[in-house]
């Protein structure tokens, strides 16, 4: 079955996308197939592998997510991709009961995906009802955390509704990991945060740190993770290094 990881937080500019490309990209590298499902209404995650978002997304269409996938330039890596439909935005964003897309994802993850051994799920960076579905539908979730001031504003909300939903499916869904972004060793706030969030979440944390690096955040312009982009670089061997991790926590 597959491991279906959801990369959440409710604050943006956290490395999530970032995060979801590179650990899809490394993982596929690594040999195990992997799809990666762009939920995010900006669908940075599907021009980060240099493809297009669709005109109308396929959960609001209730299409086959099959249907939907395509390929990337990466062997092994699969892409849902999203769309910027200001329509779909909002009906996939509604916490409207009637409205069925958000449990049509669910119901295609759960049946679990054929043939994949890794779904990841770029969220949206909010704790509304698309991220709480994605998180219902997950096996783990995977919550990046920025090295800055405000790092842990709003988390509690975001444990609290993670809490829920593990309380609502026992066994089903697991705390996967925390990971520090854009870490700068030369500034004593990186220290101060990285110190508060282990000390606080102990071995949740992953040991593996995000650096700072302009070629990170420079490889989406190039439609590339920064492992294709630049694959020498501290951030390309941080992401590769996350996802050993990840495969080690198996």
């Amino acid at each position: 079955m597959a491991r279906i990881i959801c990369i959440a937080n409710q604050k943006g500019g956290v490395g999530k996308t970032t995060t979801a490309i590179n650990l899809a990209v490394a993982l596929a590298k690594a040999a195990q197939r992997t799809l990666l499902i762009d939920l995010d209404p900006q669908c940075n995650a599907t021009t980060g592998l240099d493809l297009a978002p669709t005109d109308r997304h396929p959960l609001v269409l209730q299409q086959s997510l099959r249907d939907a996938i395509q390929t990337t330039a990466i062997d092994g890596l699969d892409l849902l991709p999203g769309s910027r439909s200001f329509q779909d935005v909002e009906t996939l964003a509604s916490d409207d009961q009637s409205q069925p897309h958000a449990a049509v994802l669910q119901s295609h993850l759960e049946r679990g995906m054929a043939g994949y051994d890794f779904v990841l799920i770029d969220c949206p960076p909010s704790v509304g009802k698309l991220t709480q579905t994605a998180l219902a539908a997950s096996t783990e979730v995977l919550m990046p955390i920025q090295c800055e001031y405000f790092a842990m504003e709003g988390l509690t909300q975001m444990i609290q509704v993670i809490r829920g939903v593990m309380q609502q499916k026992p066994d089903r869904l697991a705390f996967g990991g925390i990971v520090l972004t854009m870490h700068d060793p030369r500034l004593e706030l990186t220290a101060e945060v990285e110190d508060e969030v282990r000390d606080f979440f102990g071995e949740v944390v992953f040991d593996t740190v995000v650096p700072r690096d302009v070629l990170v955040s420079e490889a989406p312009s190039h439609g590339r993770s920064v492992i294709d982009h630049a694959p020498r670089s501290r951030g390309a061997r941080a992401y590769i290094e996350l996802c050993m991790e990840v495969l080690e926590r198996d």
